[in-house]
């Protein structure tokens, strides 16, 4: 297509002198993957900028004729003719730059939908450590804004893109028909334009590269402020904190006046090669006009033909100063796609089995990926079965946490097994097996949207009375009933309009609702008082009797009912068994009951 080789060109010119020609096309290719998906609008971009074209030069020549034979030759007539001739192309010039518009406008917006759709579900499929490696607040500056500068060029793209190229090549051709003798005044000018495009385009890469990094801090500074603004303020940070803000929005404000003011050289630049060739035009045609050699009309077609060729190579150069920044951002985008994903999906595994709620982990080995030397999980086996609860509790950092996230995959084992129902995790569709899991995660989060949407997101048609026996469970339901509007009261972002404990009692109460064949607590009830947590726990026996149940907690109030406790110590099981036997045999466990416990406690429960 003509776009495709078009803007192909665009790479040589802007980077020839680094030859870096192949990896900028696959900057374009990129783009022209999403454009050529509508080949109709394609084809109605190209009619109209045909169109465009026709009308622009079209204009000049009948301009010519009617001042050689309309006024000069003072013949009415062929005056009103060609002015009739002028009023039907401006006519089909209007159709045209209509269709063109809508063309373009359409392609562009579908293109950055599409696009970010593609972004978003890869995101979907990117484990915990993908999102380490790049960063969230970076993410979320390439989906929108680096999306963004994409969409702005494609549209330029489709629209100068097309016009320029052939009104060049029109003009050229019509500069060359009308008067060649003073075509080597135009070609004199057209070096003078290169050399400030390639001049410009060179300076703003780097420039470009480095305001999308910095905006990347701007986004990571504003989330940090936002999200943790209690702690902010309950340290009385806030003038470190627009410190940090104002040092960064600093920076991108000198980039991005460097970088403006570079591509602001262009535009005057041009202006003024394109005012000195008329003049040039002008001087140099004066003796052909005084010895009739050349009409006033073809002069003033002559110069119309210099000046879209000239003009279009300015609307063309603003292209190729769009390019570089351009080239960046689907660079940053290209990233996001070609990240290798850690978890394999699995789309082929297995999605069902015969049995339900068996857990068993065989000489299990973890290490963050990066770190194999500092495994953080060493030779983990154990055995649960439905109906049973298995707590852990250890020092921090001693690996609870991570242990029951290798379960879901949220990280892969690094050595041995992990057996769901007998089977391997890694053999699982990953969804088949995230269906049979209940998450309940350290930070509860909460979306944005109503208190039932929130409960039905691990099943959607979850009826009205799941959700009074899951609030009841998770000892939330007063606070449901409290509100006007119940399952419909509305939760800010996060679910910032809740207190902590709330929090914990909806993901919890969320769990219950999908009613998995594995329950996992990591720390899900840290916030919750000792009554509550004892009522909760008690409570959800009922409902998770036929279901495996892990907790992570750092009380041991909140665990010491359970049919088997592990003790981890710096990523190893130093101890199993009951609150009573561990009592008896552990040192660690013991010291971890005398520091929260009272000696009648231990022996009496909850």
């Amino acid at each position: 297509m003509l776009l495709s080789k078009v803007t192909g060109l665009l790479p040589y010119l802007c980077h020839a002198d680094k030859c870096m020609s192949n990896l900028q096309e696959e900057k374009m290719r990129y783009i022209w993957s999403y454009l050529k998906r509508h080949p109709k609008l394609l084809a109605l971009d190209i009619f109209g900028a045909f169109m465009f074209v026709l009308v622009n030069l079209g204009l000049p020549t009948i301009l010519a004729r009617m001042i050689d034979e309309g006024l000069i030759d003072n013949q009415p007539d062929k005056l009103y003719f060609w002015t009739w001739i002028m009023l039907v192309i401006i006519v089909f010039g209007g159709i045209g730059r209509v269709v063109l518009t809508y063309a373009s406008s359409k392609m562009t917006t579908t293109m950055i939908r599409d696009m970010r759709s593609d972004l978003y579900e890869k995101l979907q499929t990117y484990s915990h450590h993908e999102y380490e490696q790049i960063g969230v607040s970076s993410l979320v500056t390439r989906i929108t804004s680096d999306a963004y500068v994409l969409m702005m060029f494609a549209e330029q793209a489709l629209r100068m893109g097309m016009i320029t190229p052939l009104m060049m090549t029109f003009s050229m051709v019509m500069i060359v028909l009308s008067s060649p003798s003073l075509g080597w005044v135009v070609a004199v000018c057209v070096p003078f334009l290169i050399l400030t495009v390639w001049y410009v385009a060179i300076k703003t890469g780097p420039l470009s590269e480095k305001q999308q990094r910095t905006l990347d801090k701007i986004n990571q500074f504003v989330r940090e402020n936002l999200t943790g603004l209690r702690v902010v303020r309950a340290f009385a940070r806030e003038e470190f904190q627009e410190e940090r803000f104002s040092k960064a929005n600093e920076s991108y404000k000198e980039t991005s006046g460097k970088l403006f003011r570079l591509t602001g050289l262009t535009e005057p630049i041009f202006v003024q090669i394109i005012i000195v060739m008329i003049v040039a035009i002008v001087w140099f045609a004066l003796p052909s006009i005084s010895r009739g050699s050349l009409q006033v009309g073809n002069l003033v077609a002559f110069i119309e033909y210099a000046f879209h060729a000239l003009f279009s190579f300015l609307m063309f150069a603003n292209l190729f100063t769009m390019y570089p920044r351009m080239a960046v951002s689907a660079k940053r985008l290209q990233e996001i796609m070609a990240m290798p994903i850690s978890i394999d999906p699995n789309e082929n595994g297995v999605t069902e089995t015969e049995t339900r709620g068996y857990l068993e982990f065989d000489n299990v080995t973890f290490a963050y990926p990066g770190e194999t030397e500092s495994p953080v999980l060493h030779n983990i086996s154990f055995k649960t079965k439905p109906g049973e609860t298995i707590a852990f509790i250890g020092s921090t950092g001693s690996g609870k946490s991570s242990l029951v996230q290798l379960i879901p995959r949220f990280y892969d084992i690094t050595l041995g097994r992990i057996l769901v129902d007998g089977v391997d995790v890694r053999d699982y569709n990953l969804r088949a097996l995230r269906q049979k899991i209940g998450f309940i995660p350290q930070k509860a989060l909460l979306f944005t949207g109503t208190i039932g949407e929130n409960l039905r997101y691990g099943k959607e048609d979850a009826t009205l009375s799941e959700l009074d026996q899951a609030v009841d469970v998770s000892q939330v339901g007063s606070f449901i009933q409290s509100t006007e509007k119940g399952y419909e009261h509305h939760l800010a972002e996060g679910g910032s309009n809740l207190s902590g404990g709330q929090k914990q009692r909806l993901s919890i109460a969320r769990a219950v609702v999908k009613k998995p064949d594995i329950y996992i607590f990591d720390d899900s009830f840290s916030a919750l008082d000792y009554k509550t947590d004892a009522e909760l726990r008690r409570r959800l026996k009922e409902v998770t009797g036929d279901a495996t149940v892990l907790i992570v907690a750092q009380r041991v109030g909140t665990i010491m009912n359970a049919d088997q406790i592990i003790v981890l110590n710096e990523g190893e099981i130093v101890g199993r068994g009951t609150h009573e036997e561990l009592l008896a045999t552990n040192d660690i466990y013991r010291e971890i009951a005398d520091s929260q416990l009272n000696n009648q406690s231990l022996t009496e429960g909850d």
